[in-house]
């Protein structure tokens, strides 16, 4: 990816919450993100996959500024990323939307859409009453909440699950930004309703050349949507390429499991044994040595993936995995 077409950049990035007992007794650091590294150009789609647990909610927070990173940095537009500068920040965020998962829980009960969209609005200093009222009308045309008279006094209760999440989509719009954080954007909504919302944000991404940073546990959506996918476990990136090379020819074991975790309609597969190896993700309290994924991978070599974390390989143009398996001087042939 030529530098001019980068839009984010995120190098080793940590962010770790201190965890305390009784208030003061220190038990150590959850490492929610654990040295995450990855690019998102202008205008491009990329998709965060992993189980629940594994830092991917974390790492969008972090990236929105809400949580401040403790080691590394975000680069964003050339301009690397200073949590302690709030005017670059509150500059930052209104380039920045944010889709959440649960659309109801994301839009205050007691303000009218109006009001809903209003509010950022005036809050970067959109001013002038005729020029807000024009943008909150293009906004609910683009979410397609038409007519808009017919949306513009309602209040979210008195709308379907569909029609919150197409209101807090045009709330992230409304400022006109250059990337949309959407994290699990379609987990709470009926299945009818998430090819519905996963097609109108790709049509807005290609519309106005927006960057999407999607976050989601569902792998069976991202070939519709993302031209990468990061593969995520245990706060790290373990696998990343292009959408279609990344399904078509996973290399790393935990990216083949999550693969085989996709349900088949196909019967006569039905009773093929379609889940991630047994156990449970590691915990980001006291993270396993080596390779997080060693404890659970049908592929491990004793000594070298409990050993030491393994580097990023990279295997074709664009495509990064790290796993020992990769590495020639620990092949099991050669161990």
């Amino acid at each position: 990816m030529h530098q001019h077409d980068v839009l984010l950049t995120v190098e080793d990035l940590h962010t770790w919450f201190e965890l305390r007992r009784f208030g003061f007794f220190r038990v150590g650091y959850v490492r929610a993100v654990d040295g995450v590294s990855f690019q998102v150009g202008r205008g491009e789609a990329v998709a965060v996959v992993g189980e629940s647990g594994c830092g991917k909610s974390t790492l969008a927070r972090t990236i929105l500024g809400l949580h401040a990173p403790t080691k590394g940095r975000i680069v964003f537009a050339g301009q690397p990323l200073d949590p302690k500068d709030e005017a670059a920040m509150r500059a930052y965020r209104a380039q920045v939307g944010y889709v959440q998962q649960d659309p109801f829980g994301a839009l205050p009960p007691f303000m009218d859409v109006r009001r809903i969209l209003t509010e950022p609005l005036v809050i970067h200093g959109i001013k002038d009453r005729a020029r807000r009222e024009v943008r909150i009308r293009e906004a609910l045309e683009d979410v397609r909440l038409t007519p808009v008279e017919d949306f513009l006094d309602k209040f979210p209760h008195q709308l379907s699950g569909g029609q919150q999440q197409r209101l807090v989509i045009a709330r992230a719009l409304i400022l006109r930004p250059k990337l949309i954080v959407a994290d699990e954007p379609v987990s709470m909504l009926d299945a009818s309703v998430r090819v519905e919302i996963l097609q109108l944000l790709r049509r807005l991404q290609e519309t106005y050349g927006i960057s999407i940073l999607y976050i989601t546990h569902d792998l069976s959506t991202v070939r519709f949507f993302s031209e990468r996918i990061l593969v995520m476990y245990g706060a790290k990136i373990v696998e990343q390429a292009r959408t279609q090379d990344l399904l078509s020819r996973p290399q790393h074991p935990y990216t083949r499991a999550l693969l085989n975790a996709i349900p088949d309609p196909d019967p006569d597969n039905a009773r093929r044994f379609r889940e991630v190896p047994g156990g449970e993700p590691p915990s980001l309290l006291h993270p396993p040595p080596g390779c997080r994924f060693h404890l659970r991978c049908p592929a491990v070599i004793r000594g070298v993936c409990d050993g030491a974390a393994p580097p990023d390989l990279e295997l074709a143009p664009a495509h990064k995995v790290a796993c020992w398996l990769y590495a020639d001087h620990v092949r099991p042939d050669s161990a």
